[in-house]
């Protein structure tokens, strides 16, 4: 039995013309949760910092979500493992989680109406990193622009956080469609 992969979001078609506050949907992201004792903490920061080109989320003390839009899952778990070996533990999430990406001027009032965190800013500083829950969805949430915001959410809930998330935007006509990424490279 041969079995591929589906984007748990495939059947959504997109919206005609992007608008300015757009919901993007990322078909491929590499996801890794990385657990360390709180000792070595300090040192994973610092091996994620002399890796470059990943992005790190706070979960909790010693756990991190790290991203990656360059390279596929299985060398993102051996990459990470060989950088971290013997201080941090490594696990693939890729298949497990979906990451939906909110930008536009109005993203602060659209996650207004489903968060409570103050957005402000000031506050809410962009790199920084949260759980929390999105309406009654548990999601990583990270500030990763001046007007953009990441959910990163299980797999299962990720149809029920993109129609939260379309009726939070509605008034301001969130439109919504999928990235490419590395399966569009071959």
């Amino acid at each position: 039995m041969t079995f591929q992969s589906r984007h748990p979001l495939e059947g959504k078609a997109g919206s005609a013309i992007r608008a300015v506050d757009h919901l993007e949907i990322p078909r491929f992201v590499a996801i890794a949760t990385v657990l360390s004792r709180q000792s070595d903490a300090a040192t994973v920061v610092a091996g994620f910092a002399a890796a470059g080109d990943l992005t790190m989320r706070n979960v909790a003390p010693g756990e991190w979500l790290v991203l990656s839009h360059v390279e596929r899952a299985a060398n993102l778990e051996r990459r990470l493992a060989a950088l971290l070996t013997d201080i941090a533990e490594v696990v693939d999430q890729s298949e497990g989680r979906v990451l939906l990406r909110l930008s536009g001027p109005n993203a602060r009032r659209i996650l207004a109406k489903g968060v409570a965190i103050d957005l402000d800013p000031s506050v809410f500083t962009i790199g920084q990193s949260t759980n929390l829950r999105c309406g009654h969805i548990a999601v990583n949430f990270a500030r990763s622009g001046e007007n953009e915001f990441e959910l990163i959410v299980f797999r299962s809930f990720a149809e029920s956080l993109f129609e939260d998330l379309l009726a939070m935007g509605r008034e301001f006509d969130l439109s919504y469609g999928f990235s490419g990424g590395l399966a569009d490279q071959g």
